[in-house]
C-alpha cells in the first residue's frame, strides 16, 4: 500500500527479527532498492519494539544475514546516543563500513553539528538523519542546503 501511495522506499526493522520471512517475501516482491533495513543497535546487540527490546543478535551477524539476501540500504541508530546530541557512533559506522563496504548506511542518532555531518560524509556514509540538532538550531536548514557531501 505504501508503494501505491508514492512511497520509494520503505523500513523494515523489528519485523526483520521478529518475522523474517516477511521482509524477505517484500525483497523478492519488490527489490533490494524499495526496502531499507532498520538495524537498531545497543552495545552493538540489535534493539526492536521501539527500542523497548533488546536481542542477542550482534549487528554485525544481523546485517551479514540480509546482505546475503540482497539487502542495499541500511538505517542504524545508535541507541545510547539518539536524542543526546554527544556525536554520532562513528565507531559504529565504520566498522559497519570496514565489514560491509557496498552497504548503504543511513546515520540516525547523536547528530549534535554540521561537523558531525562532514565527518559521517567523509567517512563515506550513504546517509544521516538529523532530528534534535535541527530543532535546537544547531543545525539549520540553510546549512544542509549548502552541504554538498
Amino acid at each position: 500500500m505504501v508503494f501505491e501511495c508514492g512511497a520509494k522506499q520503505v523500513t523494515g526493522g523489528s519485523i526483520a527479527v521478529k518475522n523474517p520471512d516477511v521482509l524477505e517475501r517484500w525483497l523478492s516482491q519488490y527489490g533490494p532498492d524499495k526496502i531499507i533495513l532498520g538495524a537498531d543497535a545497543k552495545n552493538e546487540k540489535i534493539a526492536v519494539s521501539g527500542w523497548e527490546e533488546g536481542t542477542e543478535v550482534w549487528i554485525y551477524d544481523f546485517l551479514e544475514k540480509w546482505t546475503e539476501k540482497g539487502i542495499k540500504y541500511v538505517i542504524s541508530t545508535d541507541v545510547a546516543k539518539d536524542g543526546l546530541l554527544q556525536g554520532p557512533s562513528f565507531d559504529l559506522y565504520r566498522n559497519m563500513l570496514d565489514q560491509f563496504p557496498d552497504l548503504n548506511i543511513i546515520a540516525s542518532g547523536g547528530v549534535s553539528n554540521m561537523s558531525d555531518i562532514e565527518m559521517l560524509a567523509d567517512m563515506d556514509v550513504f546517509g544521516v538523519i538529523v532530528g534534535k540538532a535541527i530543532y535546537e538550531g544547531r543545525v539549520t536548514l540553510k546549512e544542509l542546503q549548502q552541504f554538498n557531501g
